[in-house]
């Protein structure tokens, strides 16, 4: 079997290419840095550039499942023009992927799973999301995820089965928001951001990469939440950070208006509240190894 992934070299990239290796899973993945491709017998770089739809075709050689990760960092300051990359990234890469389909056999692919977001769905404090509830699209995050599945959907004319995995909170120590969470309860100056009370539905790291390698194997269609059992609210997490962490938390919590006023509409990552529902990854048989959130923090921080 051999998988090619997009953003390999990201960090949901680099747990899912460690996965795909442990399960004996050749990877070829593409870059836009000529610089960081590399042929190794079972890890070979292809070079693409999506703003101009390029792209290596000897990059399907072989290749019997394909994994998209491609799109711009959504923690950098929304600028205007950073907007439109973190959008354009994620339309211009599918495109560019599904032309680069459409001009070799691509007989032997099997299967095609994307990344998406729980961004997609509503600021709600009450609503437990599940995959199959319809909403209309609210704010800038839930508008690029919708355009970001539509372009995905695309790709029915393959083939080959077609998932979508709607990631939560990534929660890893070398990556990601979580990072940035710890490091100022390290410093004594960490807090709940707003009432506290938003909901942040998570998954860890090592669940997430086991999820995509999971879904390629099992040739899964439609929409699948990547998060694990057990949201907690944003005062829960910050609450036990500290307590991993063995540091005090003293400081009240930030109002949403000095959020909003720091970081503008960006605010929307640290307030808006997505309680999401795994049960339908759990019917198809995944199995999670961290359901709560203390033992997956613990598996990241706690002393050994």
């Amino acid at each position: 079997m051999k998988v090619l992934i997009t953003g390999a070299t990201g960090l949901v990239g680099n747990a899912i290419v460690t996965e795909c290796h442990k399960n004996k899973i050749a990877v070829n993945y593409l870059t836009t840095r000529k610089s960081k491709i590399v042929d190794n017998e079972n890890y070979s770089g292809f070079f693409w550039n999506p703003d101009k739809g390029e792209i290596d075709v000897n990059c399907f050689t072989g290749v019997t499942a394909i994994i998209n990760l491609a799109g711009a960092s959504i923690s950098k300051r929304w600028t205007s023009s950073y907007k439109k990359e973190i959008l354009s990234s994620r339309i211009n890469s599918l495109r560019t992927l599904n032309a680069g389909l459409s001009k070799v056999d691509c007989a032997s692919i099997t299967s095609f799973v994307s990344a998406s977001a729980i961004g997609i769905y509503p600021d709600s404090i009450k609503k437990f999301y599940s995959e199959d509830d319809e909403f209309k699209t609210e704010g800038f995050l839930s508008e690029v995820v919708k355009a970001w599945e539509n372009e995905i959907d695309t790709f029915e004319r393959f083939n080959f089965s077609l998932s979508k995995i709607r990631i939560g909170l990534v929660m890893s120590n070398v990556g990601g928001a979580l990072p940035e969470m710890v490091k100022p309860i390290k410093f004594f100056v960490g807090s709940a951001f707003g009432s506290g009370k938003q909901w942040q539905s998570w998954i860890h790291i090592k669940d997430l990469a086991k999820l995509f390698v999971f879904a390629i194997n099992n040739e899964l269609n439609g929409v699948y939440n990547g998060v694990a059992s057990n949201p907690v609210t944003n005062e829960k997490l910050v609450i036990k950070i500290a307590s991993v962490l063995d540091k005090p938390l003293i400081l009240p919590k930030i109002p949403a208006s000095v959020l909003k006023l720091i970081l503008g509409e960006m605010s929307a990552l640290l307030l808006d509240s997505q309680r999401v529902s795994n049960k339908k990854i759990l019917e198809e048989g995944f199995v999670f190894k961290y359901l709560n959130v203390c033992p997956a923090l613990d598996s990241l921080y706690a002393k050994k």
